[in-house]
């Protein structure tokens, strides 16, 4: 089973990305993040993260285990390319490429499990159709109620906060201009 995450136009060069890809392929997924964890480049914390999302879609959509998977493919492809232009001797004007990458991430399993199950999405229609629906509006009812506490607290705090000025503070800025 093999499982996907893509990351698409960051604000760094392929160039400089290929240099933190290539020194994760082909490991084990905890192995590849000790590793960013130490690695001194830029693209390293987003690697990070597009990695630890990767992880996230096998367990939760797929419910593979995270010890048992590795990057199988880790490919970094051009984004789009911003054009700029900076001024320079005698009325000349040079291009400066600021570039962008595209990442995808493919994990895959060192020992294939047979039982997959994709773990499917529960709809309300689904909810209304198991019987569930007083408990669904029981719940709706009770959160609510607590968005409404939250709202009164928040109208109380600003109040409080929005007091009238006393003195001479009071007289600046409540002037009207003429």
């Amino acid at each position: 089973m093999e499982t996907q995450a893509k990351l698409q136009s960051i604000r760094i060069a392929p160039r400089k990305v290929r240099l933190v890809a290539d020194a994760i392929r082909g490991l084990g997924v905890t192995e590849a993040l000790d590793r960013l964890k130490f690695t001194y480049k830029g693209s390293a914390l987003p690697m990070i993260k597009l990695v630890n999302s990767a992880v996230a879609n096998a367990v939760e959509n797929y419910g593979l285990e995270k010890s048992n998977l590795f990057i199988k493919a880790i490919t970094v492809d051009g984004g789009v390319t911003l054009k700029r232009w900076m001024p320079k001797a005698f009325g000349r004007a040079t291009p400066i490429l600021k570039r962008s990458s595209h990442i995808i991430v493919t994990l895959g399993e060192r020992v294939p499990t047979t039982d997959i199950k994709k773990k499917e999405k529960v709809s309300g229609d689904d909810i209304v159709k198991l019987g569930n629906f007083d408990e669904l509006k029981a719940l709706e009812a009770k959160n609510a109620e607590n968005t409404e506490d939250k709202k009164d607290e928040k109208t109380k705090k600003i109040n409080k906060e929005s007091s009238p000025k006393k003195g001479f503070a009071k007289n600046i800025f409540n002037r009207k201009s003429g």
